[in-house]
């Protein structure tokens, strides 16, 4: 539905004149801030120096439409079990020729230390780095005032017209500097907007401008007076507030497990040339500065007691905590870092060196089994939400998808064996491209062995009967490197 005329007033109507506010006591601004302020608009008026600002100019002043709420779209359907009945040990037939695991041929790459920023205009740390910017006053000065598109519009002469050139540079520096995907950019850019603006609105209208210029296809719309930023995506983020934009998807990320507004109000015009989507796939590790810790799992199997120590980068730990619920693909193929991944095959390798390869998958499946308690994520983190490989060893609790997601990467790692992530309406589990016997689920033209990293004590090819002869809803293709 457009947004006419009398709709427009009655939903963005100014407080009124300043003079009647300023009478009234209850603007924000004082008379000579007020005077500065709009003096400062009035500069930087049609003063662009990028030939795009202008045409996107006139689109923020064009009517703006209303757009509705889409339907968030959840992982699963139904609620997955609440607790997991382990099944007695059993052992199998050994098979498949010894193993003898190879560490020595992982890139570990050195990370690069950050250098501290001194004399800069704002400085913060981002996941152990020391970093500093300089912002140009155009961005300071800028303000959502008044409360409506003439707020954005003013918003946008200030910045557009600011030097923001050097700092949309060292943004792109440090981005490719620490290895970051779109989602640390994010992050990144997020902090920076935080730390030049304390309010909301404002700290989002500037976070739009910066993506906008980093060639990301970012919208902002209206809400009750405050600013909206909604990021297209390709692919579906679950469990995200959305909406749907000149037939592309914009979700509110920053939003992602909070309330959403049923409404908005935008343009329909992306910036110019900014058409990049953002992609949440993790396909090289960020370039954090280390923060390694060490833990020690303990698990058993045949009555026999073990331990496996691994490392970890807590910096790396807390980045991933803040991931929005992205497809499987992207957790069952993301990497772990060299650190963590050479000290658990460490230490897998001395219990699995010398037995058949078929025992050793059953070792690495028993381990990820019952070195860990059941917890689903609603439970543990009042959301659902995937782990990386790196977090379901870093937490005490998982559930179904985050043993998968560990138990896959290292079968794929340590023995080069095809697998699949397995789901079902409610569970997921994971499945092997290995000559073995015991239940199966068909792949293309390809047999695949069951392999249930949450079905404690069973074996590969042991399925839980409930899902036994239950049709899986779909595959999870975990990519080879």
């Amino acid at each position: 539905m457009q947004l006419n005329r009398d709709g427009e007033l009655k939903l963005f109507r100014l407080f009124g004149h300043f003079s009647i506010i300023f009478l009234l006591g209850v603007s924000t601004l004082s008379a000579q801030s007020f005077a500065d302020f709009k003096q400062h608009q009035t500069k930087s008026f049609s003063k662009y120096k990028d030939e795009r600002d202008n045409s996107f100019r006139k689109h923020l002043n064009e009517e703006w439409l209303s757009y509705n709420l889409s339907r968030s779209i959840k992982l699963y359907e139904k609620p997955k079990p609440s607790e997991m009945t382990p099944t007695r040990e059993k052992q199998i037939k050994s098979v498949g020729p010894k193993v003898s695991i190879n560490i020595e041929k992982i890139d570990y790459v050195k990370l690069k230390s950050q250098k501290e920023m001194i004399g800069k205009d704002i400085n913060f740390n981002f996941y152990g780095s020391s970093l500093g910017f300089d912002i140009p006053k155009g961005m300071k000065n800028a303000k959502f005032y008044p409360q409506s598109k003439e707020g954005i519009s003013n918003f946008f002469d200030s910045v557009a017209s600011s030097d923001y050139e050097v700092l949309i540079k060292e943004i792109k520096k440090v981005s490719k500097s620490m290895n970051l995907n779109d989602w640390g950019t994010y992050l990144l850019v997020l902090d920076i907007s935080k730390r030049v603006h304390s309010n909301q609105d404002n700290l989002n209208l500037l976070s739009w401008f910066i993506f906008n210029k980093l060639g990301y296809d970012v919208r902002i719309g209206l809400a009750k007076r405050h600013i909206i930023v909604m990021h297209y995506s390709e692919k579906i983020i679950y469990s995200t507030p959305s909406y749907r934009l000149s037939n592309k998807n914009f979700y509110v990320v920053s939003k992602y497990s909070k309330a959403s507004v049923n409404r908005v109000y935008s343009y329909e015009q992306s910036y110019p040339n900014a058409n990049r989507a953002l992609d949440l796939s993790l396909k090289i590790v960020p370039n954090f500065m280390q923060n390694i810790k060490e833990k020690t799992l303990h698990f058993s199997e045949y009555g026999k007691k073990y331990e496996l120590t691994f490392e970890y980068n807590q910096n790396l730990i807390d980045f991933m905590a803040t991931y929005p619920q992205a497809d499987y693909e992207t957790f069952f193929n993301a990497p772990m870092e060299s650190g963590t991944y050479k000290s658990i095959a460490k230490s897998i390798k001395k219990y699995v060196d010398g037995k058949k390869k078929g025992d050793a998958m059953n070792f690495v499946l028993h381990f990820v089994q019952n070195s860990f308690l059941y917890e689903r994520d609603n439970q543990q983190f009042g959301r659902e939400k995937v782990m990386f490989a790196t977090e379901t060893l870093y937490y005490d609790k998982s559930d179904c998808e985050d043993r998968a997601v560990l138990y896959a990467y290292l079968i794929k790692e340590l023995f080069g064996v095809g697998v699949v992530g397995v789901k079902y309406d409610n569970h997921m589990s994971t499945a092997l491209y290995a000559p073995m016997s015991g239940d199966s689920v068909k792949v293309g033209q390809r047999k695949f062995v069951l392999a249930d990293p949450t079905y404690v004590n069973a074996n590969i090819g042991q399925s839980m009967s409930k899902y036994k002869y239950l049709k899986p809803d779909s595959f999870v293709i975990v990519k080879r490197n």
